[in-house]
């Protein structure tokens, strides 16, 4: 999130969201109807807005702001060089740099000039427990050198990073002190899209400041690691890290992002739900780190064009794309084209839904899985890896003498012989490689370099194979194609050229 802007500024951002954004506020502010409406003289659904004043009195203790630091050299500034605030004000509203005409090329600080902190950033936080423990977004206090958390009566506190967990965006920090009024942890199971709620946060630093909406959707999949709840409750920047609070006074979510073409709320916001908070931030407290299962697969959403071609009633699960070599999955016989149907029991009714499930899983732990494999399902077991980063794909061999054929015309390929030198380089027993790509294998996500180890799940040894596969295809329906890309096997679905 964009860092807010200091107080001395806030006067001249609020003129200019006014004359920026004057004829949409005049749309929100239209009244509800409250306890008028009614269906066919049936007793009104709506009966009342609620009322968060208890609510406020209850958790608002509990919300603090956070501040980071940085440390820097202190520079003169140039002539009329406009200060930093000023610099981000423009920024984040105009998505452009402010203009400076005839600057001066700023020069390079003399080595031993003296350091000192300068604000980084302004975010929020709430007290996890009496004793100091403060959760708030890892994006907050990640590279700070100074983190200095406000209570809410004033009093100030150098806080120390306890752990961070970039995937999930969660992050603990701790305070010295005792006796603090901690937060209520809600379950998000019992969360409702429509039900209110209610946040408390430092929005442009401006501390315990409160905004209110419903859930708009749970389980909204941006991408992300984590599956999010999304309202429409006004969140700007300086909320960041701050609580979602339900009606009973619960701590539902932590406020995370927003949805935003100009920097500032459009009534798009998405907060982390408190349960996989509290797991990340209970690892976090114990060893500093998250520790996160991996089976070491590519995946992708099983489109109903995937399921179509492989057999499969439903469009669901996670398609198994690419295997690592070496990885659990590759040593549990798991193969690119499988469809994982269920972990541990669990459905998987999209693929977003796989990593998070195993994440959650201890590393080391065997689980049971069942994938959909040449129109059938098949029960297999699987020991979870320790999630790592993932390795660069090395860049293919040269290739042989190019051919051409049915191939070209059918699939857009233009291939070529693996010989023995490549075969024991890639260790593969045979394969086809792909010299160049045209429509439809390049709309296939297809490259120059790849290996066709298989066609319609039947192996391509070399290009004779692949060829008279290619010239008994049902040209109307899609087709699956296992290739082989740097250490990676995966697996692609191509629609044949008419």
């Amino acid at each position: 999130m964009a860092r807010p802007l200091a107080m001395n500024r806030l006067a001249a951002v609020g003129l200019l969201c006014a004359s920026l954004c004057v004829a949409g506020l005049g749309v929100g502010f239209a009244q509800p109807l409250a306890a008028q409406v009614t269906q066919a003289g049936n007793a009104p659904i709506v009966k009342g807005l609620p009322d968060f004043t208890e609510l406020v009195e209850q958790v608002g203790p509990s919300v603090v702001n956070i501040r980071t630091l940085e440390k820097a050299v202190v520079r003169e500034v140039q002539g009329n060089e406009p200060d930093a605030e000023m610099q981000e004000f423009f920024r984040r509203f105009f998505g452009v740099p402010l203009p400076m005409p005839n600057a001066p090329r700023q020069q390079r600080p003399n080595r031993g000039q003296p350091e000192e902190a300068q604000p980084k950033g302004v975010g929020s936080g709430f007290i996890l427990s009496a004793d100091g423990f403060v959760m708030t977004n890892a994006h907050v206090v990640d590279g700070a050198d100074q983190v200095v958390v406000t209570l809410p009566d004033k009093r100030e506190f150098k806080a120390r990073i306890v752990g961070l967990d970039k995937r999930t965006d969660v992050a603990v920090v701790k305070i010295e002190a005792t006796g603090l009024p901690a937060v209520k942890i809600g379950d998000v199971n019992r969360l409702k899209v429509g039900e209110w709620v209610m946040a408390i946060g430092s929005p442009f630093g401006l501390d315990n400041s409160v905004t209110a909406g419903i859930v708009s959707a749970k389980q909204r999949d941006t991408g992300d690691y984590l599956p999010f709840i999304q309202t429409d409750v006004a969140i700007n920047p300086g909320n960041s890290g701050g609580p979602l609070i339900n009606m009973r006074g619960e701590v539902v979510g932590i406020n995370s992002q927003i949805y935003s073409r100009s920097g500032g709320f459009m009534g798009i916001s998405f907060a982390i739900p408190i349960d996989e908070a509290v797991r990340v931030s209970e690892q976090l407290r114990t060893t500093g780190k998250v520790q996160r299962g991996r089976l070491g697969v590519q995946i992708d959403q099983v489109s109903k064009e995937v399921a179509e071609s492989l057999g499969l009633s439903k469009a669901q699960g996670a398609l198994v794309r690419g295997i690592e070599q070496g990885s659990p999955a590759e040593k549990a016989g798991l193969e690119p084209g499988d469809i994982i149907l269920k972990f541990e029991g669990k459905t998987i009714e999209k693929s977003s839904d796989l990593p998070r499930m195993v994440g959650n899983t201890k590393p080391g732990t065997r689980s049971a899985i069942q994938v959909w494999r040449r129109g059938s399902s098949k029960d297999m077991h699987i020991t979870v890896g320790e999630f790592e980063a993932d390795k660069p794909a090395k860049k293919a061999s040269a290739a042989e003498k190019p051919q051409t054929g049915t191939l070209s015309k059918v699939l857009g390929l233009t291939v070529s012989e693996l010989s023995d030198a490549q075969k024991k380089e890639l260790k593969l027993r045979g394969g086809v490689r792909v010299d160049a790509v045209a429509e439809p294998a390049s709309r296939a996500g297809i490259q120059e370099g790849d290996v066709i180890l298989a066609l319609a799940n039947i192996e391509t040894p070399n290009v004779q194979a692949l060829e008279a596969l290619t010239a008994k295809l049902d040209r109307s329906k899609p087709v699956s194609l296992l290739i082989r890309r740097g250490e990676w096997a995966q697996y692609t679905v191509i629609r044949p050229a008419r």
